[in-house]
């Protein structure tokens, strides 16, 4: 009895005790996050670069440069009154860690842009998501009839979610496992089971807040990502025991066989996720450490609550789990008494048994391997084609909602003081590699170059180390001719001892580096979840063969991300009213996600095509009737993923559009395109070759040994009859 097995009987034989064990378990890690876990806090320092190395210097001799910064922006129709921008100035001066405010008017004199800026960082906790100090300053305005809005990097921490996604995705997920079980205890339980273990994780990433940098949103990704998977385990594990009770098992029985045969599944797919969520830690950012570090708790957590409380709940549920007509039936068992019963399912065949839609359609694609593999290809090909000319960028308030209020402000500074003014470069001279004569001919240089609007004055720091003055581009922050900019100013313009530092400079820096890192991460990824595969289905061919198409499979999902956001196509019923290149936060995540997410539903099939494969030694009718009891799950599991994805999407935050966006693409062209269409067409095609292992000559299937490469024809058809 293998130990997946005598976990899922100890908890179907004790299903009370391990529902009780759970909720003290909750409770337990809810009473430690309370007492030992900490505040969530974002850490956006970008180590190793350049505009990082000047805010540092910054923060060394003029701490006043070097913290957070706001825009406020006051608006009439008319002109505004002095003694009112005045008594703003003066209120936003003596609000906490406030150090300068400086005016500025529109030309027309109906618009005041005032900079703020802040003694401590933007994700300091004094000041992160709040605003409250400047809307209490801005009272003035407010009270004679001015537009104020709020705008850079303070107010932009203050977007939050609004909780839609996971709303959205739990319903949606209830009315598809109805539908495909016609049952509602059925169709709750993968739901239950699943928000149960993200309970466990929402405690124990409070406690990993306790000892690391955790940022506000890690928490959403490894909501995302968790309620996913967890249904999606429940889900497989129900899906198994379901078909053990319609055989006539036992509720304690059909439990625990579900959870040794799905549950060794569950196990591999989750480490694989694992893996895949540590791949982020090589991306180089603090935020990233977090993002991984959150989302695999997440994911232990479901996945330890599928391989418990499923079977102990389908223990307690009985035959309920069955249609009520199912229910007041016999037992197939007595109906079934000496009837043959599949060798891969063990559930009676009688030949009233309509052979499944998704046989059929394996049959389909067997009979014409080649041109359905070219198909899948062609589409992944298609699709994927977009993301060849993605850019990218980190997002900034010009891509906020339109009712934002970091939007509006974004476009009243635009509209009256140019789009440059949404992004001003900070300069910084190191008075010990230059002196105040160069500095001087620096400025006036910078000033005449064509793509620069205006150019400050020149400050010095009190020790007199630094020389400090800004200068904004014609053009904005996200725009591509200011990353030209910059790189010019860098490379041909600022001499050794002058560079370019600030927000703009920070998002750029920023882009390189994930843009540089994402192959790293691609990598480290894919190694290692090819050796795990390998040594899971012990196959060369087979965790090859899934890796690339994993590959493709994310491609198309960047394709489809590059079209509708960097292009426009169908981002107005997103909420969005124009085309924005595709955050540079989100290439990375998704594929460290979309990797392990894609290896689920592999290792879903694989599990049992291999099964079939060992206990028949047919390689090409084991793809057929492996796909034919995986097909209805995953496609099950696969839509309530998207469903949760899309409701993600909904949110106001546009990185999360893209990753909901994203996510939902690829995990449904994983589920058609390639586990339905390219996995079955290239497994035909190669055969006995899929589980070619060079490490021993022959494979032994359960009561025959399986054919090795070398094996004739008339061999294998042999072999196949004694399996049968």
């Amino acid at each position: 009895m293998s130990p997946l097995h005598r976990l899922g009987l100890a908890t179907a034989r004790h299903p009370w005790r391990t529902v009780v064990a759970w909720l003290f378990a909750l409770v337990a890690l809810g009473g430690l996050a309370s007492v030992g876990g900490g505040e969530f806090q974002d850490n956006w320092n970008v180590p190793d670069t350049r505009a990082q190395a000047g805010v540092e210097e910054l923060r060394d001799h003029l701490p006043d440069a070097g913290g957070s910064s706001a825009q406020v922006v006051l608006h009439d129709d008319h002109r505004l009154e002095a003694a009112v921008v005045h008594e703003v100035v003066a209120d936003l001066r003596s609000t906490d860690h406030v150090t300068t405010v400086t005016p500025r008017l529109s030309e027309d004199g109906d618009t005041a842009l005032l900079y703020v800026r802040y003694d401590v960082p933007t994700t300091d906790p004094a000041i992160y998501e709040d605003i409250s100090g400047l809307e209490h300053a801005t009272d003035a305005a407010a009270d004679a009839g001015y537009e104020v809005e709020y705008g850079g990097e303070l107010p932009g921490t203050a977007t939050s979610l609004q909780g839609r996604g996971e709303l959205i995705g739990i319903l949606v997920a209830l009315v598809l496992l109805v539908i495909a079980f016609g049952a509602v205890l059925a169709a709750g339980l993968p739901i239950a089971t699943a928000v149960g273990g993200l309970a466990a994780g929402s405690s124990g990433i409070a406690l990993l807040a306790g000892i690391m940098d955790v940022s506000t949103s890690a928490p959403t990704i490894a909501t995302m990502v968790g309620l996913g998977v967890g249904i999606d385990y429940a889900l497989l594990i129900l899906t198994r025991h379901v078909e053990r009770l319609r055989a006539g098992d036992a509720p304690v029985d059909a439990a625990a066989r579900a959870t040794a045969t799905a549950g060794r599944a569950v196990l591999g797919a989750g480490v694989t996720v694992l893996v895949s969520l540590m791949g982020l830690r090589l991306a180089g950012l603090p935020t990233y450490d977090a993002f991984g570090f959150a989302t695999a708790i997440a994911v232990v957590c479901v996945m330890a609550a599928a391989l418990t409380l499923v079977p102990a709940l389908c223990a307690l549920a009985g035959r309920r789990l069955l249609p009520r007509k199912e229910r007041r039936a016999p037992e197939v068992s007595r109906l079934g008494a000496g009837a043959p019963r599949s060798s891969t399912t063990g559930i009676v065949e009688t030949r009233e048994v309509k052979e499944p839609l998704t046989a059929r359609w394996a049959t389909t694609v067997a009979k014409r391997p080649v041109a359905w593999a070219l198909l899948a290809l062609t589409i992944l090909l298609a699709l994927g084609a977009p993301a060849l000319g993605m850019r990218t960028w980190p997002q900034d308030g010009g891509s906020d909602p339109k009712d934002s209020t970091t939007r509006a402000a974004y476009d009243l500074v635009a509209d009256e003081f140019g789009p440059g003014a949404n992004g001003p470069i900070t300069l910084v001279a190191d008075l010990d590699t230059v002196d105040r004569a160069e500095v001087k001919q620096v400025h006036a240089d910078v000033a005449g170059l064509p793509g620069i609007a205006e150019s400050g004055p020149v400050t010095y720091s009190p020790d007199g180390k630094l020389a400090v003055w800004d200068v904004e581009p014609t053009t904005s922050p996200i725009d591509e001719r200011t990353t030209d900019l910059l790189a010019s100013l860098r490379s041909d313009v600022l001499p050794e001892g002058v560079d370019a530092t600030g927000y703009t400079p920070l998002l750029s820096d920023i882009s390189d580096l994930l843009g540089q890192r994402l192959w790293l991460v691609v990598g480290f990824v894919v190694v290692l979840s090819v050796v795990l595969l390998a040594l899971m289905f012990r196959s060369v061919v087979v965790p090859i063969k899934a890796a690339l198409m994993n590959l493709l499979s994310i491609a198309a999902a960047y394709g489809v991300v590059t079209l509708v956001f960097q292009h426009g196509y169908g981002a107005s019923l997103l909420g969005i009213d124009h085309a924005v290149p595709v955050s540079s936060w989100v290439p990375i995540l998704m594929f460290a996600v979309l990797f392990g997410l894609s290896m689920d539903y592999e290792v879903f099939l694989l599990s049992a095509v291999h099964d079939d494969w060992l206990d028949t030694g047919d390689a090409q009718g084991s793809v057929v009737r492996g796909l034919s009891r995986t097909g209805r799950v995953i496609s099950v599991a696969a839509a309530i993923m998207v469903a949760v994805f899309l409701g993600f999407a909904s949110e106001p935050a546009v990185v999360v559009k893209m990753l909901g966006v994203g996510l939902a693409a690829a995990v449904a062209l994983d589920a058609t395109v390639v586990r339905m269409v390219l996995v079955p067409a290239t497994m035909t095609l190669l055969g006995k070759w899929n589980w070619y292992w060079p490490f021993s000559s022959v494979v032994e299937v359960r009561g025959a040994p399986a054919p090795s490469l070398e094996t004739s024809d008339d061999e294998r058809d042999d072999l196949e009859e004694v399996a049968r």
